[in-house]
Formats: structure tokens, sequence, C-alpha cells
């Protein structure tokens, strides 16, 4: 049975990153930028943390994805920033398709987000986003089991970030 993982967590904290070392981890794997998918609604599109429409076209083009690549027998990574309700909802979308849905929010302190933003292109530097989201994570009353901790972490120690996302169970997303 094929396994989607869903890595989430404030911009800049390294969803991008760490996705695409787990996809290069994985045998027969598939990488879904939820931001990529965003930018696919080019005239009219609104931003999706303002627009639920927007939002809700955004996930439901990200199921529709996963669902075409898991059942040509293909794992999935999600980068995008996914709230806990909406890692839920996708892993209600795939039953019958997969049991195994992975979620995990990456995590590090304030004055480690905004370090790792700066080290972004200035085009996609988000800046006071990174921390509006991580205020945002937390109003998401998100369960701690979900949280994994990069702050002492950097980009040399990736490997041990994938071994920990493979191989923790407390990441999976229970019915």
């Amino acid at each position: 049975m094929q396994t989607v993982y869903i890595l989430s967590g404030p911009a800049g904290v390294g969803k991008s990153t760490t996705s695409s070392s787990l996809v290069s981890a994985l045998s027969n794997s598939a990488y879904i930028s939820g931001d990529d998918v965003s930018h696919m609604h080019v005239s009219g599109r609104q931003k999706p943390w303002e627009s639920n429409s927007e939002s809700s076209l955004i996930w439901n083009n990200i199921l529709s994805l996963t669902q075409n690549f898991i059942q040509s027998g293909i794992d999935v990574v999600i980068d995008y920033v996914t709230f806990p309700a909406e890692a839920f909802w996708l892993k209600d979308k795939l039953k019958g398709l997969t049991e195994n849905v992975i979620y995990v929010v990456l995590w590090t302190d304030p004055e480690t987000l905004l370090k790792r933003d700066q080290l972004r292109l200035p085009e996609h530097q988000m800046g006071e986003r990174c921390l509006s989201l991580i205020k945002e994570f937390k109003e998401s009353v998100i369960n701690h089991k979900y949280l994994l901790d990069t702050s002492l972490k950097d980009v040399d120690a990736i490997h041990l970030v994938i071994e920990e996302i493979m191989n923790n169970t407390q990441y999976s997303i229970e019915d």
C-alpha cells in the first residue's frame, strides 16, 4: 500500500528541502508542491490564506494528483503549509486507496525561522508571514505528536530528519 507524506510547517522552515530529500530516499515516489499547484491558477487567483474558495481549489487539485499517483502504485510527498484540518480531510478522502498517511509539521523557533527565510532567494522570502504562520499553527491546536523540531538541525543533518519521518510511527494519522 502506498504512503502519502504531508510535510508542513511555517514558510521557511525547510519543507521543500526536506521534501526533496524524502522523495529521493523513496524508491518510487512523486513530489507535489502545494505552492506550484496554487500557482496553476493564474488569472483571478487569490491568496489561499485569504480565500476559502481558492484554498478549496488547491486542496481538491492536490487530492486529484495524489489519487492518480496512488492508483499508479507511487508514494506521494506533499510539500505545503497544511493545517491539521486539511491533513485529516485528505486522509479521509483517500480512504479505500491508502491508509498510510504521514503528517509531519516541521518546526523551529522564530529566530531560526527568520534566519532560514533570509537564506532563500529574495523573491521567495516571506518575512513576517513566517511568524504569522507560527501563530496560526499554534491556534490550530495541533497535536504535538506531529511536530518535528528542526531547530538544532542544519541542512547537513537532513538524512536524520528523513530517517525520523520514515521510521517514526507517531506521525501516522490514525482513524
